[in-house]
């Protein structure tokens, strides 16, 4: 029982591989760096096996809940953080972040365009039912891109508007085509809002971004970072949920948010979870390298191939995303079932586009996880529109990340290529 891969496939992943040397050392070399500091806070707040007991009901004095908090923050060099399996996904935790940090009458402004499809409900962009910020009386405007890149100066007049409140820097490029952020960069997009207003609160969405660098964004002047436990940080054990870290004022108004006024994050059991939670953050930065080794191979293959891709192969990243322009329709659900044939589970399902929530038009997704949704999983998703670009994201392990990139290749190419 064999994978299906011709000899000429296994050639070409094995010179894109001989060829990464370089960009694969420097992957490892940030995942050492963030293993060193994960084991100094576990050993700082001298995490014992007693805080892996779960609780039920309310989840009054979970010590090991609480104790996850403080590593967090310490983690992210913030004050306070929230990490709750609560949370349904991303968004949930970035709404419930924007909740807290916003009332009638303020305004939120986002810093790169507009925010990932799923949100522009949550801020009234887009009419997704009721609930949104814009039915409680928040104002959303957005500084669009300026060739495709951050427009500093006009970040800089948003700010300076004091009914601005709250600025959103999301860290990825979502379905965009702008590239991701950086650390530095967004530590320069912190200095000039907080040179226009020190009052305004900075959010980032740090989804798909945590621990592919050394720093996060709390270190260079966010006051507030949300991400998904199912991606990056939970390093494919946690089961679900979402974390908050940042300025304690913010963090606590997106508890009460997450729950009520006047229980905030004193409730939320967590059912025999907090194990795999301590255990997944633990192996993140080194899960996070898998990732990041098969987005990067998946990038040199494909440009062997002749695809366009972004970022190259060759670039410094800053998320798991990798993508992939495929031009056609055809040839994008070609690859996104070849993904899904390399998983370990669901590899028979043949993924098709459908109206998944939250988008304005079809998405075709390939994802055959342990995690229902697990990004930091090997898995690929596109939006059918123009120009037919897939997302790439996740890889458990480069072995298994590497061979589903193959069978990708494969399904392209045909039985003989």
């Amino acid at each position: 029982m064999t994978l299906q891969i011709s000899d000429h496939v296994r050639a070409l992943g094995a010179q894109a591989q001989k060829e990464l040397t370089e960009e694969f050392s420097r992957i490892d070399a940030v995942a050492e760096e963030n293993t060193a500091r994960i084991l100094a806070a576990f050993q700082y707040h001298r995490v014992a096996e007693g805080y892996f007991a779960g609780t039920t009901g309310y989840g009054y004095d979970d010590l090991g809940r609480d104790k996850l908090d403080e590593i967090y923050a310490d983690l992210f060099g913030t004050e306070s953080a929230l990490v709750r399996i609560q949370f349904v996904n991303g968004t949930h935790a970035i709404a419930c972040a924007l909740f807290g940090a916003l009332k009638a009458g303020d305004v939120l402004v986002s810093a790169v365009g507009a925010p990932y499809d799923t949100l522009l409900g949550v801020v009234g962009a887009a009419d997704k039912g009721p609930g949104s910020l814009k039915d409680y009386g928040v104002e959303y405007r957005q500084v669009e891109l300026l060739d495709n890149e951050p427009d500093l100066e006009g970040i800089a007049r948003a700010a300076a508007d004091p009914r601005v409140k709250a600025i959103l820097i999301q860290r990825s490029r979502g379905y965009s085509a702008r590239s991701s952020l950086s650390v530095a960069e967004i530590g320069e997009m912190c200095r000039i809002i907080k040179d226009a207003d020190p009052n305004v609160a900075i959010l980032v969405d740090n989804c798909y971004g945590e621990f592919v660098e050394a720093l996060e964004p709390t270190h260079v002047g966010a006051d507030l970072v949300v991400g998904s436990l199912i991606k990056n940080p939970g390093g494919g054990l946690a089961p679900t949920g979402g974390y908050i870290a940042g300025r304690r004022d913010l963090v606590e108004g997106a508890a009460m948010r997450l729950t009520v006024p006047g229980i905030g994050g004193e409730c939320g059991c967590t059912l025999g979870q907090n194990r795999l939670l301590y255990q997944g953050l633990f192996l993140a930065p080194h899960t996070v390298a898998q990732a990041l080794k098969t987005a990067v191979f998946a990038a040199k293959v494909m440009e062997l191939l002749g695809y366009e891709t972004e970022p190259r192969s060759s670039a410094v990243r800053h998320d798991i995303i990798q993508m992939i322009h495929m031009k056609t329709p055809e040839a994008l659900q070609r690859f996104c079932k070849g993904i899904q044939s390399g998983a370990p589970v669901d590899s028979y399902v043949t993924p098709e586009p459908w109206d998944m929530p939250g988008y304005d038009c079809q998405v075709i997704m390939a994802a055959g996880a342990f995690i229902q949704g697990a990004s930091i999983e090997l898995s690929a998703d596109a939006p059918m529109r123009e120009p037919y670009t897939v997302y790439l994201q996740g890889g458990l392990t480069f072995e298994s990340g590497k061979l589903g990139v193959l069978l990708a290749v494969q399904e392209l190419l045909g039985p003989t290529g």
